[in-house]
């Protein structure tokens, strides 16, 4: 799959996923931490990810290994309005495609009005 297929895609999910989170009430323009997820099999490839990243200070990032499978967990406190999260979202699907990792897309809690 192409990168331009591959952004569409992955703004499609993201999209589907805002809608759900909507409909559980969530305020989207509310700043809380999103954790961008990341999966490699070879640790290279996941550090030096989780080391440009935080290098560079896009993220803070943790670096987990189970079943010979790493796993990067990218984390920025921002908002997560479409326009927003779509954005970071397709930035973060480019990066995994440069560093030769698998993008698992992003949660965050849901956060009502109180």
């Amino acid at each position: 799959m192409n990168i331009v297929k591959e952004l569409a895609s992955i703004a499609h999910a993201d999209i589907d996923l805002l809608r759900l989170r909507d409909q559980q009430g969530d305020v989207f323009a509310r700043h809380r931490p999103v954790d961008f997820v990341f999966v490699s099999m070879e640790e290279s490839q996941a550090s030096a990810m989780a080391g440009f990243l935080s290098d560079y200070q896009y993220a803070t990032t943790t670096l987990t290994s189970a079943e010979g499978e790493y796993r990067v967990v990218a984390t920025i406190s921002m908002a997560v309005e479409q326009h927003e999260i779509l954005s970071v979202s397709g930035f973060m699907q480019c990066i995994a495609v440069l560093f030769k990792v698998s993008y698992d897309g992003w949660g965050a809690p849901i956060v009502s009005e109180a």
